[in-house]
């Protein structure tokens, strides 16, 4: 049976390699990631780590371009209801509702022949919506 996916090849490899060299990049933070990709009903979240005792949920955004105006502005209202919910969802899996919590988002612009450059947005934004009160 022949591989079957919303996102063409190219795409899923470049998202691929722009989470990786995000996670490499927290971890020389001093962060520990602790889960790749995590789905669940509500949705997927690129990475969770955790920096000291606080759980973080990092959104990774790529372009080729030289500029990460684009990716950064793409978490947008929606995507950080979708995170917000899927934060909580995780929290209460994990009984780690008394730790605290925050969104980073990591963008990355991989001009062409040069090393990627590397934004890190700590604390992006708040909670949304009515599980703002858990953030």
């Amino acid at each position: 049976m022949p591989f079957s996916s919303a996102r063409p090849w190219w795409k899923r490899w470049f998202g691929s390699r722009s989470e990786r060299a995000a996670e490499r990049f927290l971890r020389g933070l001093g962060y520990r990631i602790v889960a790749r990709n995590f789905t669940c009903p509500v949705g997927e979240i690129d990475r969770i780590a955790l920096d000291g005792r606080c759980v973080v949920f990092v959104e990774v955004r790529s372009t080729e371009k030289n500029s990460t105006d684009a990716p950064a502005a793409s978490v947008g209202p929606a995507k950080q209801r979708q995170l917000t919910k899927l934060a909580l969802w995780y929290l209460k899996q994990k009984r780690l509702l008394e730790h605290s919590a925050r969104f980073d988002v990591v963008v990355i612009s991989w001009p062409e022949n040069s090393k990627p450059n590397i934004e890190h947005h700590t604390n992006a934004f708040e909670a949304t919506g009515r599980y703002q009160s858990y953030s």
